[in-house]
Protein backbone atom coordinates (compact mmCIF):
# COMPACT_ATOMS: atom_id res chain seq x y z
CA UNK A 1 0.00 0.00 0.00
CA UNK A 2 1.34 3.79 -0.81
CA UNK A 3 2.11 5.86 2.50
CA UNK A 4 0.90 9.53 2.39
CA UNK A 5 3.88 11.01 0.08
CA UNK A 6 2.42 11.94 -2.93
CA UNK A 7 3.79 13.20 -6.59
CA UNK A 8 3.04 16.86 -7.08
CA UNK A 9 2.22 19.23 -9.73
CA UNK A 10 0.02 18.62 -13.02
CA UNK A 11 1.47 17.13 -16.21
CA UNK A 12 2.21 20.70 -17.26
CA UNK A 13 4.42 21.46 -14.74
CA UNK A 14 6.07 18.25 -15.15
CA UNK A 15 6.83 19.02 -18.63
CA UNK A 16 8.33 22.97 -17.95
CA UNK A 17 10.84 21.44 -15.43
CA UNK A 18 12.32 19.28 -18.47
CA UNK A 19 15.69 20.55 -19.90
CA UNK A 20 16.19 21.23 -23.53
CA UNK A 21 17.12 17.52 -23.95
CA UNK A 22 14.11 16.53 -22.26
CA UNK A 23 15.63 15.05 -19.35
CA UNK A 24 17.62 15.51 -16.07
CA UNK A 25 15.42 17.91 -13.70
CA UNK A 26 13.45 15.41 -11.37
CA UNK A 27 9.75 16.23 -11.01
CA UNK A 28 8.21 18.11 -8.56
CA UNK A 29 9.46 16.73 -5.36
CA UNK A 30 12.87 15.39 -6.15
CA UNK A 31 11.13 11.75 -7.44
CA UNK A 32 11.18 10.93 -11.31
CA UNK A 33 8.39 9.69 -12.67
CA UNK A 34 9.13 5.67 -12.33
CA UNK A 35 10.75 6.44 -8.57
CA UNK A 36 8.65 4.25 -5.96
CA UNK A 37 6.81 6.34 -2.99
CA UNK A 38 7.63 6.13 -0.07
CA UNK A 39 5.87 4.09 2.40
CA UNK A 40 5.14 5.31 6.06
CA UNK A 41 3.49 3.53 8.45
CA UNK A 42 2.57 5.14 12.07
CA UNK A 43 3.63 3.22 15.16
CA UNK A 44 0.62 2.26 17.61
CA UNK A 45 2.63 1.88 20.57
CA UNK A 46 6.02 3.17 22.34
CA UNK A 47 9.12 1.05 22.00
CA UNK A 48 12.74 1.96 23.57
CA UNK A 49 15.49 0.88 21.57
CA UNK A 50 16.94 -2.15 23.50
CA UNK A 51 20.72 -2.20 21.60
CA UNK A 52 22.24 -0.29 19.07
CA UNK A 53 21.25 -0.94 15.56
CA UNK A 54 17.12 -0.63 16.81
CA UNK A 55 14.97 2.05 16.24
CA UNK A 56 13.09 3.70 19.09
CA UNK A 57 8.88 4.25 18.39
CA UNK A 58 6.88 7.00 19.66
CA UNK A 59 3.22 6.40 19.36
CA UNK A 60 1.10 8.12 16.55
CA UNK A 61 4.41 9.29 14.81
CA UNK A 62 5.49 8.33 11.29
CA UNK A 63 8.22 6.22 9.76
CA UNK A 64 9.35 5.12 6.26
CA UNK A 65 9.91 2.02 5.76
CA UNK A 66 13.60 1.08 4.38
CA UNK A 67 13.43 -2.75 4.79
CA UNK A 68 11.28 -5.90 5.73
CA UNK A 69 12.92 -8.86 4.79
CA UNK A 70 12.35 -9.81 7.88
CA UNK A 71 8.51 -10.77 9.24
CA UNK A 72 9.37 -9.55 12.86
CA UNK A 73 11.40 -6.72 12.49
CA UNK A 74 11.31 -3.99 10.12
CA UNK A 75 13.96 -1.34 9.58
CA UNK A 76 12.91 2.45 9.41
CA UNK A 77 13.59 5.80 9.26
CA UNK A 78 12.33 8.35 11.87
CA UNK A 79 11.51 12.07 10.57
CA UNK A 80 15.12 12.83 11.95
CA UNK A 81 17.04 10.34 9.53
CA UNK A 82 17.38 8.35 12.30
CA UNK A 83 17.21 4.60 10.56
CA UNK A 84 17.52 1.49 12.91
CA UNK A 85 15.00 -1.90 12.99
CA UNK A 86 11.78 -1.89 15.20
CA UNK A 87 9.08 -4.43 15.79
CA UNK A 88 6.92 -4.90 12.83
CA UNK A 89 3.49 -5.39 15.09
CA UNK A 90 4.11 -1.89 16.22
CA UNK A 91 2.95 0.06 13.18
CA UNK A 92 0.39 0.02 10.42
CA UNK A 93 0.18 1.51 7.33
CA UNK A 94 -0.42 5.19 7.85
CA UNK A 95 -3.36 5.39 5.08
CA UNK A 96 -5.40 2.64 7.47
CA UNK A 97 -5.17 3.39 10.84
CA UNK A 98 -8.75 4.39 11.05
CA UNK A 99 -10.37 2.71 14.08
CA UNK A 100 -7.20 0.98 15.07
CA UNK A 101 -5.84 4.11 17.05
CA UNK A 102 -8.26 2.79 19.94
CA UNK A 103 -7.79 0.43 22.56
CA UNK A 104 -11.62 -0.80 22.69
CA UNK A 105 -11.45 -1.69 19.01
CA UNK A 106 -11.21 -5.35 18.44
CA UNK A 107 -10.88 -5.86 14.39
CA UNK A 108 -12.44 -8.88 13.23
CA UNK A 109 -12.43 -10.65 16.28
CA UNK A 110 -16.10 -12.86 17.33
CA UNK A 111 -18.66 -12.76 19.23
CA UNK A 112 -17.08 -15.33 21.48
CA UNK A 113 -13.84 -13.66 21.68
CA UNK A 114 -15.13 -10.39 22.48
CA UNK A 115 -17.27 -12.57 25.32
CA UNK A 116 -14.20 -14.01 26.77
CA UNK A 117 -12.27 -11.01 27.16
CA UNK A 118 -15.40 -8.98 28.83
CA UNK A 119 -16.51 -11.99 31.14
CA UNK A 120 -12.64 -12.49 32.30
CA UNK A 121 -12.82 -8.28 32.96
CA UNK A 122 -15.99 -8.56 34.98
CA UNK A 123 -15.72 -4.60 34.74
CA UNK A 124 -19.38 -3.18 34.19
CA UNK A 125 -19.55 -0.93 31.40
CA UNK A 126 -16.22 -2.27 30.27
CA UNK A 127 -16.55 -2.74 25.95
CA UNK A 128 -14.95 -3.30 22.74
CA UNK A 129 -15.91 -2.46 19.25
CA UNK A 130 -15.74 -5.08 16.27
CA UNK A 131 -16.71 -5.76 13.02
CA UNK A 132 -20.02 -6.88 12.53
CA UNK A 133 -19.50 -10.51 11.08
CA UNK A 134 -22.84 -10.52 9.98
CA UNK A 135 -22.54 -6.98 7.46
CA UNK A 136 -19.77 -6.01 5.80
CA UNK A 137 -18.27 -2.66 6.61
CA UNK A 138 -20.59 -2.56 10.15
CA UNK A 139 -19.58 -2.90 13.35
CA UNK A 140 -21.12 -4.27 16.45
CA UNK A 141 -20.26 -2.98 20.31
CA UNK A 142 -19.85 -5.51 22.77
CA UNK A 143 -19.89 -4.29 26.53
CA UNK A 144 -20.18 -5.94 30.28
CA UNK A 145 -23.21 -5.77 32.98
CA UNK A 146 -24.54 -6.99 35.26
CA UNK A 147 -28.15 -6.46 35.63
CA UNK A 148 -29.88 -9.62 36.92
CA UNK A 149 -26.83 -11.46 36.27
CA UNK A 150 -22.89 -11.57 34.75
CA UNK A 151 -23.66 -11.31 31.33
CA UNK A 152 -22.24 -9.48 27.38
CA UNK A 153 -24.48 -7.58 25.66
CA UNK A 154 -23.83 -7.17 21.75
CA UNK A 155 -25.41 -4.28 19.82
CA UNK A 156 -25.18 -3.32 16.40
CA UNK A 157 -24.33 0.16 15.41
CA UNK A 158 -26.68 1.61 12.68
CA UNK A 159 -26.22 4.31 10.28
CA UNK A 160 -29.54 6.57 9.04
CA UNK A 161 -29.81 7.74 5.47
CA UNK A 162 -27.50 10.97 6.54
CA UNK A 163 -24.69 8.89 6.77
CA UNK A 164 -24.81 8.94 10.85
CA UNK A 165 -23.81 6.55 13.16
CA UNK A 166 -26.64 5.37 15.78
CA UNK A 167 -27.47 3.00 18.34
CA UNK A 168 -30.64 4.77 19.29
CA UNK A 169 -32.32 7.14 17.71
CA UNK A 170 -31.42 10.26 20.31
CA UNK A 171 -28.47 9.89 19.60
CA UNK A 172 -26.64 10.00 16.45
CA UNK A 173 -22.69 11.11 15.41
CA UNK A 174 -20.69 11.79 12.41
CA UNK A 175 -18.28 8.79 13.74
CA UNK A 176 -17.85 6.00 15.99
CA UNK A 177 -15.12 7.52 18.07
CA UNK A 178 -17.71 10.02 18.31
CA UNK A 179 -20.73 7.77 19.40
CA UNK A 180 -18.77 5.65 21.61
CA UNK A 181 -17.45 9.15 23.57
CA UNK A 182 -21.37 10.51 23.81
CA UNK A 183 -22.76 7.01 25.08
CA UNK A 184 -20.01 6.91 28.14
CA UNK A 185 -21.68 9.70 29.60
CA UNK A 186 -25.64 8.43 28.44
CA UNK A 187 -26.38 4.98 28.38
CA UNK A 188 -28.99 6.40 25.91
CA UNK A 189 -30.82 2.51 25.81
CA UNK A 190 -27.91 0.38 26.08
CA UNK A 191 -27.54 -1.86 29.39
CA UNK A 192 -25.43 0.11 30.94
CA UNK A 193 -23.14 3.52 30.03
CA UNK A 194 -19.97 2.58 28.30
CA UNK A 195 -16.95 3.13 31.07
CA UNK A 196 -13.53 1.68 29.39
CA UNK A 197 -12.04 -0.90 27.32
CA UNK A 198 -10.27 -3.86 28.91
CA UNK A 199 -6.81 -3.22 30.53
CA UNK A 200 -6.09 -0.01 28.13
CA UNK A 201 -3.80 -0.60 24.56
CA UNK A 202 -1.62 -2.87 25.97
CA UNK A 203 1.38 -3.45 23.44
CA UNK A 204 1.42 -7.17 22.21
CA UNK A 205 4.83 -8.78 22.84
CA UNK A 206 7.61 -9.06 20.33
CA UNK A 207 9.82 -11.19 18.60
CA UNK A 208 12.23 -11.31 21.20
CA UNK A 209 13.64 -7.83 23.16
CA UNK A 210 15.38 -6.86 20.06
CA UNK A 211 16.20 -8.16 16.35
CA UNK A 212 19.24 -10.21 17.74
CA UNK A 213 18.77 -9.85 21.52
CA UNK A 214 18.14 -13.04 22.81
CA UNK A 215 21.17 -13.54 25.43
CA UNK A 216 20.33 -11.68 28.46
CA UNK A 217 22.36 -10.39 30.95
CA UNK A 218 20.65 -11.15 34.14
CA UNK A 219 21.25 -7.49 35.91
CA UNK A 220 19.06 -5.89 33.36
CA UNK A 221 16.14 -7.67 34.35
CA UNK A 222 14.41 -7.05 38.56
CA UNK A 223 13.71 -9.69 39.95
CA UNK A 224 10.31 -9.48 42.36
CA UNK A 225 7.67 -12.03 43.76
CA UNK A 226 7.03 -15.45 43.12
CA UNK A 227 4.26 -16.51 40.67
CA UNK A 228 4.45 -20.33 40.47
CA UNK A 229 6.55 -23.60 40.75
CA UNK A 230 7.13 -26.12 38.48
CA UNK A 231 8.89 -29.48 37.38
CA UNK A 232 11.84 -26.89 36.45
CA UNK A 233 11.73 -24.83 39.39
CA UNK A 234 10.95 -21.61 40.56
CA UNK A 235 8.57 -18.47 38.39
CA UNK A 236 9.09 -15.06 39.52
CA UNK A 237 7.39 -11.60 37.83
CA UNK A 238 9.95 -9.39 36.66
CA UNK A 239 10.70 -6.24 35.00
CA UNK A 240 12.59 -5.47 32.05
CA UNK A 241 12.79 -1.71 31.82
CA UNK A 242 9.00 -1.12 32.13
CA UNK A 243 8.00 -4.75 30.57
CA UNK A 244 6.01 -7.07 32.99
CA UNK A 245 8.43 -10.36 32.29
CA UNK A 246 7.99 -14.18 33.93
CA UNK A 247 11.63 -15.31 35.26
CA UNK A 248 11.98 -19.31 35.07
CA UNK A 249 14.90 -20.07 37.56
CA UNK A 250 15.96 -23.17 36.44
CA UNK A 251 16.91 -26.37 39.07
CA UNK A 252 20.36 -27.64 38.45
CA UNK A 253 20.11 -31.30 36.39
CA UNK A 254 16.20 -30.73 35.15
CA UNK A 255 17.23 -29.65 31.79
CA UNK A 256 19.75 -30.07 28.29
CA UNK A 257 20.99 -26.47 29.44
CA UNK A 258 23.68 -26.50 26.28
CA UNK A 259 20.65 -27.61 24.23
CA UNK A 260 17.90 -25.43 25.12
CA UNK A 261 20.43 -22.07 24.49
CA UNK A 262 21.28 -23.42 20.78
CA UNK A 263 17.79 -23.37 20.48
CA UNK A 264 16.40 -20.56 22.17
CA UNK A 265 18.07 -18.43 19.19
CA UNK A 266 15.80 -19.68 16.91
CA UNK A 267 12.71 -19.84 19.73
CA UNK A 268 12.39 -15.84 20.15
CA UNK A 269 11.95 -15.81 16.43
CA UNK A 270 8.93 -17.74 16.66
CA UNK A 271 5.94 -15.39 16.86
CA UNK A 272 2.30 -15.49 17.28
CA UNK A 273 -0.81 -14.67 19.11
CA UNK A 274 -1.36 -17.58 20.68
CA UNK A 275 2.08 -18.42 21.66
CA UNK A 276 3.47 -17.57 24.89
CA UNK A 277 6.50 -15.11 23.75
CA UNK A 278 10.31 -16.60 24.47
CA UNK A 279 12.66 -13.21 25.03
CA UNK A 280 15.56 -15.02 25.83
CA UNK A 281 18.00 -16.35 28.55
CA UNK A 282 20.36 -15.34 30.68
CA UNK A 283 22.78 -17.80 30.38
CA UNK A 284 26.09 -16.85 32.19
CA UNK A 285 25.37 -17.95 35.09
CA UNK A 286 23.87 -21.55 36.16
CA UNK A 287 21.57 -23.10 36.10
CA UNK A 288 20.24 -20.56 33.47
CA UNK A 289 17.34 -18.48 33.39
CA UNK A 290 14.28 -18.26 31.02
CA UNK A 291 12.41 -14.97 30.60
CA UNK A 292 9.26 -15.38 28.85
CA UNK A 293 5.98 -12.98 28.53
CA UNK A 294 4.24 -12.48 31.17
CA UNK A 295 0.27 -13.17 31.05
CA UNK A 296 -1.53 -11.51 34.14
CA UNK A 297 -4.23 -14.22 35.13
CA UNK A 298 -2.21 -17.63 34.84
CA UNK A 299 -2.26 -20.85 34.25
CA UNK A 300 -6.02 -21.74 32.13
CA UNK A 301 -5.76 -24.98 34.40
CA UNK A 302 -6.23 -22.49 37.51
CA UNK A 303 -8.41 -19.88 35.72
CA UNK A 304 -10.78 -22.64 34.60
CA UNK A 305 -11.41 -24.26 37.86
CA UNK A 306 -11.67 -20.55 39.58
CA UNK A 307 -14.08 -19.82 36.82
CA UNK A 308 -16.18 -23.21 36.99
CA UNK A 309 -19.45 -21.39 37.92
CA UNK A 310 -19.64 -18.95 35.21
CA UNK A 311 -17.47 -21.02 32.42
CA UNK A 312 -20.03 -23.96 32.47
CA UNK A 313 -22.55 -22.84 31.05
CA UNK A 314 -20.53 -20.55 28.32
CA UNK A 315 -20.43 -23.38 25.51
CA UNK A 316 -19.14 -20.16 23.02
CA UNK A 317 -16.92 -18.86 25.72
CA UNK A 318 -14.83 -22.45 25.68
CA UNK A 319 -15.19 -23.54 22.31
CA UNK A 320 -13.11 -20.05 21.96
CA UNK A 321 -10.58 -21.00 23.85
CA UNK A 322 -10.19 -24.33 22.21
CA UNK A 323 -10.04 -22.28 18.83
CA UNK A 324 -7.17 -20.08 20.53
CA UNK A 325 -4.67 -22.68 21.60
CA UNK A 326 -5.47 -24.87 18.13
CA UNK A 327 -4.08 -21.32 16.67
CA UNK A 328 -1.31 -21.17 18.37
CA UNK A 329 -0.50 -25.29 18.08
CA UNK A 330 -1.06 -25.13 14.61
CA UNK A 331 1.14 -22.23 14.07
CA UNK A 332 4.00 -24.41 15.62
CA UNK A 333 2.94 -27.34 13.12
CA UNK A 334 3.68 -24.73 10.68
CA UNK A 335 7.14 -24.06 12.30
CA UNK A 336 8.00 -27.89 12.46
CA UNK A 337 7.49 -27.31 16.37
CA UNK A 338 6.46 -30.40 18.66
CA UNK A 339 5.54 -29.43 21.92
CA UNK A 340 4.97 -32.83 24.04
CA UNK A 341 3.47 -31.57 26.98
CA UNK A 342 0.33 -29.96 25.77
CA UNK A 343 -1.93 -29.59 28.64
CA UNK A 344 -3.74 -26.16 29.97
CA UNK A 345 -1.58 -25.85 32.65
CA UNK A 346 1.01 -25.20 30.35
CA UNK A 347 -1.02 -22.81 28.61
CA UNK A 348 -1.61 -19.12 30.05
CA UNK A 349 -4.68 -16.40 30.03
CA UNK A 350 -3.71 -12.94 29.24
CA UNK A 351 -5.92 -9.69 29.02
CA UNK A 352 -6.97 -10.37 25.55
CA UNK A 353 -5.39 -13.98 24.51
CA UNK A 354 -5.00 -17.45 25.73
CA UNK A 355 -1.60 -18.61 24.81
CA UNK A 356 0.07 -21.86 24.62
CA UNK A 357 3.04 -21.82 27.17
CA UNK A 358 6.53 -23.99 27.38
CA UNK A 359 6.68 -24.98 24.10
CA UNK A 360 10.26 -24.84 23.82
CA UNK A 361 10.88 -26.76 26.84
CA UNK A 362 9.11 -29.86 26.44
CA UNK A 363 11.74 -31.37 24.49
CA UNK A 364 14.52 -29.83 27.20
CA UNK A 365 13.09 -30.62 30.58
CA UNK A 366 12.64 -33.91 32.50
CA UNK A 367 9.10 -34.37 33.85
CA UNK A 368 8.76 -36.31 36.79
CA UNK A 369 5.39 -38.40 36.34
CA UNK A 370 6.51 -41.19 33.87
CA UNK A 371 9.51 -43.18 33.04
CA UNK A 372 9.36 -44.84 29.57
CA UNK A 373 11.73 -47.67 28.48
CA UNK A 374 14.10 -45.03 26.61
CA UNK A 375 14.41 -43.03 29.91
CA UNK A 376 12.43 -39.83 28.94
CA UNK A 377 9.55 -38.79 31.09
CA UNK A 378 6.22 -37.66 30.28
CA UNK A 379 2.94 -36.93 31.31
CA UNK A 380 0.66 -40.37 31.23
CA UNK A 381 -2.62 -38.85 31.10
CA UNK A 382 -1.78 -36.84 27.75
CA UNK A 383 0.04 -39.49 26.04
CA UNK A 384 -0.98 -41.05 22.93
CA UNK A 385 -0.43 -44.65 22.23
CA UNK A 386 2.44 -44.40 20.31
CA UNK A 387 4.05 -42.31 22.76
CA UNK A 388 3.05 -44.87 25.72
CA UNK A 389 4.50 -47.59 23.22
CA UNK A 390 7.25 -46.79 21.41
CA UNK A 391 7.97 -43.05 22.92
CA UNK A 392 7.30 -41.93 19.21
CA UNK A 393 6.74 -38.33 19.30
CA UNK A 394 5.17 -36.08 16.22
CA UNK A 395 2.52 -33.29 15.92
CA UNK A 396 -0.31 -36.09 15.76
CA UNK A 397 0.79 -36.85 19.21
CA UNK A 398 0.48 -33.49 20.21
CA UNK A 399 -2.99 -33.37 18.48
CA UNK A 400 -3.90 -36.07 20.98
CA UNK A 401 -2.99 -34.24 23.89
CA UNK A 402 -4.63 -31.68 22.54
CA UNK A 403 -8.04 -33.41 22.80
CA UNK A 404 -7.17 -33.88 26.28
CA UNK A 405 -6.97 -30.20 26.47
CA UNK A 406 -10.63 -29.56 25.06
CA UNK A 407 -11.72 -32.48 27.42
CA UNK A 408 -10.08 -30.23 30.71
CA UNK A 409 -11.81 -26.86 29.13
CA UNK A 410 -15.28 -28.64 28.79
CA UNK A 411 -15.09 -30.33 32.42
CA UNK A 412 -13.42 -26.30 33.70
CA UNK A 413 -10.32 -28.17 35.14
CA UNK A 414 -10.78 -31.74 36.24
CA UNK A 415 -8.23 -34.03 36.19
CA UNK A 416 -8.36 -36.30 33.41
CA UNK A 417 -9.16 -39.90 34.24
CA UNK A 418 -10.07 -39.10 37.76
CA UNK A 419 -8.05 -40.69 40.70
CA UNK A 420 -6.80 -43.86 38.08
CA UNK A 421 -3.22 -44.41 38.29
CA UNK A 422 -1.32 -44.65 35.42
CA UNK A 423 -0.60 -47.93 34.75
CA UNK A 424 -4.80 -48.34 34.36
CA UNK A 425 -4.47 -45.51 32.01
CA UNK A 426 -1.99 -46.98 29.67
CA UNK A 427 -3.95 -50.07 30.37
CA UNK A 428 -7.38 -47.97 28.81
CA UNK A 429 -5.57 -46.14 26.23
CA UNK A 430 -3.91 -49.40 24.65
CA UNK A 431 -7.14 -51.10 24.51
CA UNK A 432 -8.97 -47.99 22.87
CA UNK A 433 -10.90 -46.95 25.62
CA UNK A 434 -11.03 -42.88 25.99
CA UNK A 435 -12.52 -40.46 27.94
CA UNK A 436 -16.07 -39.66 28.54
CA UNK A 437 -18.22 -36.90 27.07
CA UNK A 438 -17.97 -34.17 29.47
CA UNK A 439 -21.57 -33.34 30.98
CA UNK A 440 -21.97 -30.00 29.74
CA UNK A 441 -20.53 -30.52 26.41
CA UNK A 442 -22.09 -30.70 23.05
CA UNK A 443 -21.79 -34.25 20.95
CA UNK A 444 -20.27 -32.18 17.92
CA UNK A 445 -17.99 -30.47 20.36
CA UNK A 446 -17.21 -34.47 21.75
CA UNK A 447 -16.27 -35.79 18.26
CA UNK A 448 -13.87 -33.31 17.82
CA UNK A 449 -12.26 -34.72 21.03
CA UNK A 450 -12.57 -38.29 20.02
CA UNK A 451 -11.01 -37.37 16.06
CA UNK A 452 -8.10 -36.29 18.00
CA UNK A 453 -7.73 -39.70 20.00
CA UNK A 454 -7.62 -41.96 16.89
CA UNK A 455 -5.68 -44.88 17.53
CA UNK A 456 -3.81 -44.40 14.30
CA UNK A 457 -1.54 -41.29 14.17
CA UNK A 458 -2.10 -40.78 10.53
CA UNK A 459 -6.21 -40.92 11.09
CA UNK A 460 -5.76 -37.76 13.77
CA UNK A 461 -6.62 -34.67 11.52
CA UNK A 462 -3.97 -31.90 11.97
CA UNK A 463 -4.24 -28.53 13.94
CA UNK A 464 -4.55 -26.79 10.42
CA UNK A 465 -7.84 -29.08 9.96
CA UNK A 466 -8.56 -28.91 13.43
CA UNK A 467 -8.72 -25.06 13.55
CA UNK A 468 -11.00 -25.02 10.57
CA UNK A 469 -13.21 -27.19 11.96
CA UNK A 470 -13.07 -25.73 15.54
CA UNK A 471 -14.22 -22.24 14.04
CA UNK A 472 -17.38 -23.88 12.66
CA UNK A 473 -18.56 -24.83 15.68
CA UNK A 474 -17.71 -21.45 16.95
CA UNK A 475 -19.99 -19.65 14.31
CA UNK A 476 -22.82 -22.53 14.41
CA UNK A 477 -22.85 -21.89 18.02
Amino acid sequence: MLGTSQLNGSPSAGANALGSSGVGAPVGNGLTPDMPQKRVVRAMYDYKAAQKGDLSLVQDEEYEVLEETEEHWWKLRDKHGNEGYSPSNYVKEATDIGLHQYDWYLGDATRQRAETILMREEREGCFVVRNSSSTTGMYTISVYCSMSRPQVKHYHIQKDSDNKYYLSHNIKCNSISELIYKHQYNPGGLCTRLRSAPLGNKPPATAGFSRDKWDIPLNEITLLEEIGSGQFGVVRRGKYRNLDVAVKMMKEGTMSEDEFIEEAKVMTKLQHPNLVQLYGVCKRQRPVYIITEFLEYGSLLHYLRQKEKTLSSKTDTLIDMCLQICEGMAYLEKEKFIHRDLAARNCLVGSKNIKVGDFGLARYVVDDEYTGSGGAKFPIKWAAPEVLNYMRFSSKSDVWAFGVLMWEVFTCGKMPYGRRKNADVVAMVQEGLVLDQPRYCPHNVYQVMRECWEQSADQRPSFHDLKTEIGRLNTED
